[in-house]
């Protein structure tokens, strides 16, 4: 591993004469090998002398009457005898191995030379210990401990404050070391001298390994105690020096620091180090509320509500504000929004008073007063979420949904750095779905997602109105797999609506069995959450399923308290009508025509306030008119894209092939079923009316594209009934397309029948 230079002066010291006179020094930091280098040297007339620094004086004197000398040591500490001895010699220069000669010296593979090289930045005694690996043993951590222990105490002390970051702050290592710079400066060049340094003066990773685990766990936690209180008084960051102190039981003001300056970023860590600036103790007001704020953030909410709960027991306390805030979020999240809203009220401060007034609009009670907001992000944010539901309830539709986008965009910079009852993507979201904008939705709650607007705590409830927007569209696989990634423990605000997406999606799916299911749940997530303005959307899914179960009773209560809610409002149409479209729905599953049509007329009274209104109103009657029979193909197909057209996607499908299995002209039939399946996001087939008309004859073995959708959900183990929903066809229909399958395909069986289908399917015929 010798370059030219080096072997040049090898060959020189093993062809000296005994009559000639060469010097040659060989410096250099512990581990670059220079025992190895000497070993080298074969000449018997030549002295070679290892570790010169280490000679007394009268050793070194003793050398300078030899002719040929090779002396080798490390460049710390400076011998002025060293110095004499060595003037006008030849200098032989060892470095650390490259990358690509510690490769060939382990021949290993990339990888393995790559954190090789990393964790011992080449230097040969540390690249050797370590071998051709990828992971660092005790054993070779063991390794360097005769060479750690003989180090004097204010080295071994640097080595720990380098261990824990501090190698280049020589105002911390001056106080720590309790030395002048220049003294410091001479302990950092014996540090070096060892080989355990980097060039830029930090320890190597591998000797970083070495000094944290081979010192006593005392005098590391002393040391980073010391530092950490050194990097406070000077009011610099001390988190990293902290972090290790985690669990070692102690604590103090450097813990408190430590979190806060970790609290935007990280406040499950914030959290716990909260928790051990108290050593175990019982902490202090602020630092109690400190604490509750992290733990909402980092959505432990039973956490926070105890730490809040303490602070605002204790009635001289100045950090009550605080506490009831953190509690107020808290709660709203726990679908309590009128306790939470009573809490806002009480903090008082600027930020909480915008956020009661939401709370009192959602439980029904209109807020005049708009409070002066600090001029910030969240301030700025909060006065115009405030303002934004405001116009939803007395002002424009479009207004509201562009000042609550507003609101978001000026919050995304600050990210998951403020607690929110609400934030303002799900409420834009929450009102463009009301009013018919789902590109609008989708479009903040992505950006939401990808800002992480309002942390953890945000997070699922951002998912979760994007599933919703899925399952509206019959984008009903996406919207079940979304659901299925935010899995966990549900608050109860997002629970009702985890519950709500999976009865819509099995009742869009005709899956009767998890309806049934998920419907014990479904009524338990209402009993928790208490009727609002902001969940009238799981609460009209929950209509529609309890009208298919036939358990409407459960609900009504509910429902009746969502239109007193509304009624206090003066049933403001941007959020009556999504409800009444829901519970037109719900009477029309359980074949209640005058409640039906009580639920269009609600809906005629805002057709003129809205071009959503209008539309919702349009499709009622038109759909009313369909389950009576009268179907107007213009018609439908004209009410059809026009809930298309505001996002109800799949009730834009279902309308055109309900009023398709309903007609009696086979023309008309064809062509709204055709539209249903356009409107669906699916082909359509020029053959369509004569597959569903009439028997085609195929090629034995062969299935029509309709015989092939129906065998493809029969196999999957669909009803008729749900493969009928699923298609727009009636059950009767499927059945004619199975007993003309059975027929063709000579199967003796259902049993024989299904295993044939299977085979065909799968293969593609």
């Amino acid at each position: 591993m010798l370059d030219a230079p080096v072997r040049g002066v090898l060959d020189r010291i093993n062809e000296a004469a005994p009559g000639d006179r060469l010097r040659v020094v060989v410096a250099a930091p512990g581990g670059y090998g220079k025992t190895a280098l000497l070993s080298e040297i074969t000449n018997t007339a030549v002295r070679v002398v290892d570790d010169a620094h280490l000679l007394d004086d009268a050793s070194l004197r003793s050398l300078a009457s030899e002719p040929l000398l090779v002396l080798a040591y490390r460049p710390w500490p400076r011998r002025a005898l060293l110095a004499e001895l060595t003037r006008g010699a030849v200098v032989v220069p060892l470095a650390p191995l490259s990358h690509g000669q510690v490769r060939e010296l382990l021949n290993a593979p990339k990888p393995v030379a790559d954190f090789v090289f990393a964790q011992t930045g080449g230097v040969p005694l540390f690249v050797e210990r370590l071998g051709a690996v990828a992971e660092v043993s005790a054993d070779v951590l063991s390794a360097f401990r005769a060479e750690l222990d003989w180090l004097d105490a204010d080295l071994q002390k640097f080595l720990l404050a380098a261990e824990a970051g501090a190698a280049q702050r020589l105002d911390l290592l001056s106080a720590l070391l309790d030395k002048d710079f220049d003294e410091v400066s001479d302990i950092i060049e014996a540090a070096r001298a060892t080989g355990l340094l980097a060039e830029d003066g930090t320890l190597l990773p591998l000797a970083q390994r070495a000094v944290g685990s081979l010192t006593r766990a005392e005098r590391r936690i002393a040391v980073r105690q010391k530092l950490a209180q050194l990097q406070l008084d000077r009011g610099g960051p001390v988190l990293e020096l902290v972090r290790p102190l985690l669990d070692t039981g102690i604590g103090g003001p450097v813990f408190v620091a430590a979190a806060r300056e970790t609290l935007a970023s990280d406040p499950a860590l914030a959290a716990r180090l909260f928790k051990a600036s108290t050593g175990g103790g019982v902490p202090s007001a602020e630092t109690a509320a400190s604490w509750a704020t992290a733990s909402a953030m980092a959505g432990d909410l039973d956490g926070a509500l105890r730490l809040a709960d303490q602070v605002i027991s204790a009635s001289d306390s100045p950090h009550r504000r605080t506490a009831a805030e953190v509690a107020a979020v808290a709660l709203a999240h726990r679908g309590q929004l009128a306790r939470s809203t009573e809490l806002f009220r009480w903090a008082a401060t600027p930020y909480a008073a915008a956020f009661a007034g939401i709370g009192l609009i959602g439980t029904g009670h209109l807020f005049e007063e708009t409070p002066p907001q600090p001029p910030t992000m969240l301030g700025g944010a909060a006065s115009l979420m405030l303002q934004g539901v405001r116009q939803s309830v007395v002002g424009a539709e479009t207004t509201a949904l562009s000042t609550l986008v507003r609101a978001s965009s000026m919050l995304e910079p600050a990210g998951g750095a403020v607690l929110l009852p609400d934030s303002p993507a799900a409420l834009a979201a929450l009102v463009a779905v009301h009013c018919g904008e789902p590109n609008v939705a989708e479009s903040v709650l992505d950006r939401a997602v990808e800002t992480g607007t309002g942390g953890v705590l945000m997070s699922v409830r951002h998912r979760l109105l994007q599933a919703w927007l899925h399952m509206l569209r019959g984008n009903l696989a996406v919207a079940r797999e979304t659901l299925m990634s935010v899995r966990g423990a549900f608050e109860p605000r997002d629970w009702i609506f985890a519950v709500a997406l999976e009865v819509g999606v099995a009742r869009r799916n005709s899956d009767l069995a998890t309806l049934r299911r998920t419907w014990e749940q479904a009524c338990e997530a209402v009993l928790r959450h208490p009727v609002d303005l902001f969940s009238l959307l799981p609460l009209g899914e929950f209509a529609a399923a309890a009208a298919r179960l036939r358990d409407q009773e459960r609900l009504a209560p509910h429902l009746a308290q969502a239109g007193a809610l509304l009624r206090s409002l003066g049933n403001p149409p941007l959020w009556a009508t999504q409800l009444h479209w829901s519970l037109l729905h719900a009477a029309i599953i359980d074949e209640n025509t005058a409640a039906a049509e009580e639920h269009a007329a609600a809906l005629a009274v805002h057709r003129e306030r809205s071009r959503y209104c209008a539309i919702l109103s349009a499709a009622a009657e038109c759909w009313l008119d369909v389950v009576a029979g009268e179907v107007d193909a213009d018609r439908v197909e004209e009410a059809a894209r026009s809930l298309h057209a505001v996002g109800l996607w799949w009730d834009a499908s279902r309308l055109a092939g309900q009023a398709a299995i309903r007609t009696s002209d086979r023309q008309a039939m064809v062509r709204l079923l055709d539209c249903a399946r356009l409107l669906q996001g699916r082909p359509v087939s020029v053959r369509r009316g004569a597959e569903d008309a009439a028997p085609v004859v195929e090629d034995a073995g062969k299935l029509s594209d309709r015989e092939r959708e129906v065998a493809q959900l029969v196999v999957e183990g669909m009803t008729y009934k749900q493969v009928g929903d699923r298609l727009f066809i009636s059950a009767k229909t499927v059945e004619h397309h199975m007993a003309r399958m059975r027929q063709r395909l000579g199967s003796t069986s259902r049993s024989d029948l299904l295993a044939q289908l299977r085979h065909i399917i799968g293969s593609g015929a």
